[in-house]
């Protein structure tokens, strides 16, 4: 099945510098995100770019959104090479970094609650950012967006419903391709920016992604019906490139991670709340939402745990799918869940 993140983007992840970008303070930053230009999350992005530039010792912040550097693939890749110096990443770009935040979100129907999914983003979170450290990124907030829903031109209840249908895949992951391929469905690769042509063509015909994008991107257009099933959720992170971080004088960085956390708890907060939002928005558009009974639910539930052996140590790092699973057991063993 198409795991999240790659849709959507994320809505939820900040400021990305490369590591090999400059050795010292660079004269401005500049910051690539797949989010769209005019949302609620760009203008939080501003408010914390002018928030930088006016901390002594800080930097003026370049905003690139929508996909004018290319999907985050590119965007890290851009970072990598020095043309660009930060990006909004969802575990979809982190994963380009270090494949171990795949835990995060490419565990469908593995969490069953925003506060399960706090709970272990909370306890992995030393790990993680040790291991982005490691690779030469600093993380300065995690947040997320809510829930990955599929978005489909025909409705869709139970999961052989999608066999029938052209689903969205990620171009370049050929391991989820071939996987969707040997459980029967029709992956179709495809990059974020031919999402829309492509449903309104009838290239594809489902996606699953966060309804925040599914309206800022229009996808409730020509896919006009939702599945109310909560598939994974939609996790991301700010990261600046270690080197850039420390060429920054210590008490301007510590302005500036406060500044920056601020902006994840605000940007967390509203992603959750204008997921809601966004479906009653598209409802009045003439989105059609298919609720799912416990007995549904319990259908996709058989066929994610199905193909968990084939996601541990492919798509998530075997010791990182073994420690979610053990977290998430510690978190529902507790009196008051």
């Amino acid at each position: 099945m198409n795991m999240p993140l790659r849709p959507l983007r994320v809505l939820c992840a900040l400021c990305a510098i490369s590591a090999s970008g400059f050795s010292q303070k660079p004269a401005a930053v500049k910051l690539a995100t797949v989010l769209p230009a005019g949302t609620s999350y760009h203008r939080i992005l501003q408010a914390m770019a002018e928030e930088w530039r006016k901390t002594p010792g800080g930097v003026p912040v370049i905003i690139y959104t929508g996909s004018q550097m290319g999907d985050e693939a590119d965007i890290v890749r851009r970072m990598g090479i020095g043309q660009l110096h930060a990006g909004v990443l969802s575990v979809v770009g982190l994963s380009e970094i270090e494949k171990s935040v795949t835990a995060l979100s490419y565990l469908p129907m593995m969490f069953r609650s925003l506060e399960e999914v706090d709970f272990v983003r909370t306890r992995l979170q030393p790990d993680l950012e040790d291991r982005l450290l490691k690779r030469g990124y600093v993380v300065l907030f995690w947040g997320d967006t809510g829930w990955v829903r599929f978005f489909s031109k025909e409705p869709v209840l139970h999961p052989g419903d999608l066999k029938r249908m052209k689903i969205f895949a990620w171009a370049g992951d050929n391991y989820q391709v071939d996987l969707m391929k040997s459980m029967g469905y029709q992956p179709v690769p495809l990059v974020s920016a031919d999402i829309l042509p492509g449903l309104q063509t009838g290239l594809i015909s489902v996606v699953s992604t966060a309804p925040f994008y599914a309206l800022a991107g229009q996808v409730y257009g020509p896919a006009r019906h939702m599945l109310e099933l909560n598939w994974a959720p939609l996790v991301g992170a700010t990261v600046i490139a270690r080197n850039t971080w420390e060429a920054i004088p210590a008490a301007t960085r510590e302005a500036l991670a406060a500044s920056a956390r601020k902006v994840g708890d605000e940007m967390r907060a509203r992603g959750r709340a204008e997921a809601d939002q966004a479906v009653e928005a598209m409802k009045k558009r003439g989105l059609k939402v298919q609720p799912v009974s416990a007995q549904v639910e319990a259908e996709w539930r058989a066929l994610a745990e199905g193909v968990y052996p084939r996601i541990r140590g492919a798509m998530v790092p075997a010791e990182m799918f073994d420690e979610v699973q053990r977290l998430l057991k510690e978190y529902r063993s507790k009196p008051s869940r």
